[in-house]
């Protein structure tokens, strides 16, 4: 209701101003299969690691205590939600797609370090770095799809990414579960690590040349 009231707050524009009505995606149909296979990718290694499996890492590999668990899960949103905010200063400064794989990556690097640390602070620390990273490529990522398409396809494109990668982040929980339960503790942090790197590069690789077209989309 609180968001509903605000968006009723924002000015309509004007006749001349209108936006084409949205329509279905035509020239950037493939541009979007591409980005919404990778972000698919990203989504279901996420899911091998979600907060309830990272906390239930640390019941068994640390002994972690409850309250402990939570102090760590509240600092630790706490930095995810900072790095959202920091993400656009630091997009205008170096790009979207660099935002988006500079950041990732390191955060990917600090999960799979995190898997075989030998002490709690060691893997807390590691943790803490990563929640630091790991959603910058979140606001950067959507300004990017809305980039690369016209207008009338934002719409279109924006379900297009979003629904695959909600299907994809769905399967992997139960995987990362059973790997936990056959012994496996770290199997799933490194597995999350090393899909979300593979990711990066091929994003990277994909979708670099688009950079200055998006950056012209957005200043614009």
């Amino acid at each position: 209701m609180a968001v509903w009231l605000l968006y009723r707050k924002l000015p309509e524009p004007q006749p001349h101003e209108q936006p084409r009505p949205p329509a279905p995606l035509g020239a950037s149909r493939g541009v979007v299969i591409r980005l919404a296979a990778l972000f698919s990718v990203d989504a279901f290694a996420g899911g091998l690691v979600v907060n309830s499996l990272l906390a239930l890492w640390l019941f068994q590999r640390f002994e972690l205590s409850l309250a402990a668990a939570g102090s760590f899960f509240f600092w630790a949103g706490l930095l995810t939600a900072a790095s959202q905010l920091a993400a656009p200063w630091v997009a205008k400064r170096i790009g979207l797609i660099n935002t988006m794989v500079f950041t990732h990556t390191p955060a990917s690097i600090c999960l799979i370090l995190a898997a075989f640390a030998d002490s709690l602070p060691v893997a807390l620390g590691l943790l803490l770095v990563r929640s630091a990273l790991s959603q910058m490529d979140v606001p950067t990522r959507s300004a990017f799809v809305m980039a690369v398409v016209t207008p009338p396809e934002r719409a279109a494109a924006a379900s297009f990414t979003t629904v695959p990668r909600s299907l994809a982040a769905a399967l992997s929980p139960s995987l990362g579960g059973a790997l936990f339960a056959a012994g496996w503790l770290a199997a799933p942090l490194v597995a999350c690590g090393a899909l979300k790197i593979a990711y990066d590069l091929a994003l990277f690789v994909a979708f670099r040349r688009h950079e200055k077209e998006a950056q012209q989309k957005v200043s614009s």
